[in-house]
């Protein structure tokens, strides 16, 4: 089950981030213990007053080819697990997110 929701403005990403990764990058998609999918993003950024948070924003606008205005976090500020919104054509969002993750997933398994 892909960890994004599509809507008539966009879609909705659940994510797991870790700050202080060492590089920003999307890892691809992971299950919690709780049976919930998740898109992995790991970001070089500290989470203090926000800079990981912006980090985030700034590396799915890149990643999805979307202005980094049309990135918005719903829910999770202060939580390792967020809910991003992404303003654009759902399709065309959720392709590409499915592209870039699916990336990280065949090179995991070489």
């Amino acid at each position: 089950m892909d960890p994004w929701r599509y809507s008539t403005e966009g879609i909705s990403v659940a994510l797991r981030v870790t700050p202080r990764g060492g590089r920003d990058d999307i890892d691809g998609i992971e299950t919690l213990a709780n049976g919930r999918s998740v898109v992995k993003v790991r970001v070089r950024a500290i989470a203090d007053g926000g800079e990981a948070n912006r980090a985030v924003t700034e590396l799915l606008a890149k990643a999805l080819g979307v202005p980094k205005a049309r990135v918005k976090i719903l829910s999770g500020t202060t939580s390792r697990l967020k809910q991003v919104a992404v303003d654009g054509d759902p399709r065309v969002l959720g392709e590409t997110l499915r592209k870039a993750t699916a990336a990280k997933a065949e090179k995991t398994k070489d």
